[in-house]
């Protein structure tokens, strides 16, 4: 019989992923491979430390059998935690920020962790911010052990002892460079220090988000003040422990529009479904990469899966709602799914024997001055306020009238998957454009509806 005693035995050893075509559409002569980390069994690169940091404390007596494991994270390593503490018997309670996806606080939840939400707004070293808050239940809960990954030594240990040599025994020795985030340090760290002692020419690149102060902190020496991003799990507003900045050759800042961008192409493309500091290190290594010719060999981290992110940037309407969707990807359905979301999903509309007094009265009920005229859910015609009373200044018995002597042409007709552009070169025609999704009318866009993209 072939097995693993546990899950535990899963963690590590994960593969080389070498990426095609999105290299070839950069016209990228160098190798690049995405290092597999949301293979491990809790789907990121954070399960290493997880039972690194536990067996750490074990062995040295700071976590005791029954003891409750309280942690700050952004997700991730709580998962990690909570998957060893499940085999080996502990409780766990993790603080994160609400900026943590639901997706993540539902699989804490799932593996019995309990979880203490904190605000994003709260400075490090407030009550309120999530470091402080695990701190503070851990020194009240007795038989308790506060890992601290940020500065708990058996973090990078983990990576130096498996990440590195793994990578450079499935290079063959032959990486070039190697690019992963920085958020506690760890994986850049550990991973970085094995591969300078076995070459000390690799170049250990850090991909950091906009708003992070690692880039200016390595540079400079000066931490400036941080920025909010919303890419997460990577960057820091201080400086953290197992952060070795004399490591780390050079720092890369990467937009979230880029990190979520390519992280989705990465998906899409190539197959690795990701989260969105993935698509930082893969911007990162892209624009390394260009500088490279046909012996650069680049390696990056897969930091976790986009299954903790499905209600996030893997979602078209949250990244229309961030103003980060790109206007190409833009399609008519997506337009009238996400506008007013307080609105009745259906189309507001008349038919075309309903009397007109009754079709102003409904054009008033809902505050629109133009409705479409729906026939069997197809456009047979239009109303517009201004010109209906025009024609009832002249002649007010029209009131009593059917909407088909009265109306006007139909709104132009678009299919659901109508391109943005198509959209806007119909509203600079007419005020609005219906949406057909299998021949029946399903939504109306005005040109106030597309203002804010």
């Amino acid at each position: 019989m072939k097995f693993y005693s546990d899950i535990l035995g899963l963690i590590g050893n994960t593969p080389l992923v070498k990426i095609n075509q999105l290299t070839s559409q950069h016209k990228i002569k160098a190798q690049v491979f995405a290092k597999m980390e949301s293979l491990n069994p809790g789907y990121s690169v954070k399960d290493r430390i997880g039972i690194s940091m536990i067996e750490a404390a074990e062995k040295d007596g700071t976590l005791k059998p029954g003891g409750t494991i309280i942690e700050a994270t952004s997700g991730n390593t709580g998962i990690g935690l909570a998957l060893a503490a499940a085999v080996k018997g502990y409780k766990c309670i993790f603080a994160l920020t609400d900026k943590v996806s639901v997706e993540k606080l539902r699989y804490l939840k799932s593996v019995g962790a309990d979880i203490v939400v904190c605000p994003s707004a709260a400075n490090h070293g407030t009550p309120d911010h999530y470091v402080e808050t695990a701190k503070r239940i851990a020194s009240e809960m007795p038989n308790s052990f506060y890992p601290n990954q940020y500065s708990h030594p058996a973090n990078p240990l983990a990576h130096y002892r498996t990440t590195g040599p793994e990578i450079w025994n499935d290079t063959d020795g032959r990486i070039t460079h190697f690019v992963s985030g920085i958020g506690t340090g760890g994986t850049i760290s550990g991973t970085g220090r094995y591969l300078k002692e076995k070459n000390p020419n690799i170049q250990i690149i850090g991909a950091d988000p906009y708003g992070s102060i690692f880039k200016t902190y390595k540079e400079s020496g000066h931490v400036p003040e941080a920025t909010p991003y919303l890419v997460e799990g990577i960057g820091q507003s201080h400086p953290v422990g197992n952060a070795n900045m004399k490591i780390i050759d050079e720092i890369i800042n990467i937009t979230d529009r880029e990190s979520f961008e390519f992280a989705r192409q990465l998906s899409r493309v190539e197959g690795v479904f990701c989260g969105g500091s993935t698509g930082t290190n893969f911007a990162a290594a892209l624009k390394v990469a260009k500088n490279l010719d046909e012996s650069g060999l680049i390696v990056f981290i897969v930091c976790d899966t986009g299954e903790h992110y499905l209600t996030k940037f893997h979602s078209d309407e949250w990244m229309k709602e961030k103003l980060l969707l790109e206007p190409q990807k833009i399609t008519a359905g997506l337009i009238t799914e996400t506008k007013n979301s307080g609105a009745p999903k259906e189309v507001i509309s008349v038919a075309p024997d309903d009397i007109v007094g009754d079709a102003l009265a409904r054009m008033t009920e809902n505050s629109v001055t133009q409705i479409p005229v729906l026939e069997d859910y197809r456009s047979v015609g239009s109303l517009k306020e201004s010109r209906v009373l025009t024609k009832l200044l002249e002649n007010r018995d029209l009131l009593n009238a059917k909407v088909s002597e009265v109306m006007d042409k139909s709104f132009p007709v678009l299919d659901v998957d109508a391109s943005f552009n198509e959209i806007k070169a119909q509203l600079q025609k007419s005020p609005a454009v219906l949406i057909e999704d299998f021949k029946r009318i399903t939504g109306i866009i005005t040109r106030t509806d597309i203002l804010d993209l």
